[in-house]
């Protein structure tokens, strides 16, 4: 028998839903004890302030994720040793495990994902957020891609990372308009086709603005 998560837990998991869904000023502590079937004193008990607990919601899994990318890295860079990784696998290393995760059945990884879609598009959260728990792991990535694309100029590689960071988004958001803009053709929770897609569109948009053909 599963273990019942705790109160603390369910406080978590219904603040990163509600968060994902409505942003920041869309929620009150009061709608969150509610989804979490908790005295809303407890939530303050627990977190001190909504800054707080929305801080922690962030926190909790960035982690992970950041480890799961790293080891994806890790094996790219190792398979390819003493050589330069080809430019695809370094892609599909910082791509394929986020894709893997946004395709389980975990409804907290669905939420969670959503919410880095909105914060990374959130011009009072985005900036610190992002900087505090992505980008340590980003510069790693950029540094890599540099052993790919030696003579890329450095803004370019940048800018590729921008424009891959809202693919990345736009993919997490799961808005489901292409399914409508497509009339079915194409699905936005077809997440394994959407990330085989991007990996070769990325990679050929790389080698285009950094003028490498490796």
């Amino acid at each position: 028998m599963a273990e019942k998560p705790s109160r603390k837990t369910r406080i978590l998991d219904a603040a990163e839903q509600l968060f994902a869904e409505h942003g920041y000023d869309g929620v009150t502590l009061r709608q969150i004890a509610t989804l979490a079937h908790v005295d809303v004193a407890l939530t303050s008990y627990h977190f001190g302030s909504k800054d707080n607990l929305f801080r922690s919601v962030f926190e909790r899994r960035a982690v992970v994720l950041n480890d799961v990318r790293a080891q994806a890295l890790d094996a790219c860079m190792a398979a390819a040793a003493p050589h330069p990784p080809q430019l695809e696998a370094v892609i599909e290393a910082y791509l394929r495990p986020l894709g893997d995760i946004q395709g389980a059945a975990d409804e907290g990884w669905r939420h969670y994902l959503s919410l880095v879609a909105w914060v990374n598009s959130s011009t009072e959260w985005g900036n610190e957020l992002m900087t505090e728990y992505f980008n340590p792991f980003v510069q790693r990535f950029i540094e890599v891609l540099r052993t790919v694309l030696p003579d890329a100029d450095e803004q370019a590689l940048f800018w590729g990372y921008q424009f891959m960071s809202g693919a990345l988004t736009l993919t997490f958001a799961d808005t489901r308009r292409m399914d409508r803009l497509s009339g079915g053709a194409a699905s936005s929770t077809k997440t394994a086709t959407g990330y085989d897609h991007m990996i070769p569109f990325v990679a050929a948009g790389f080698r285009q603005i950094c003028g490498h053909t490796h």
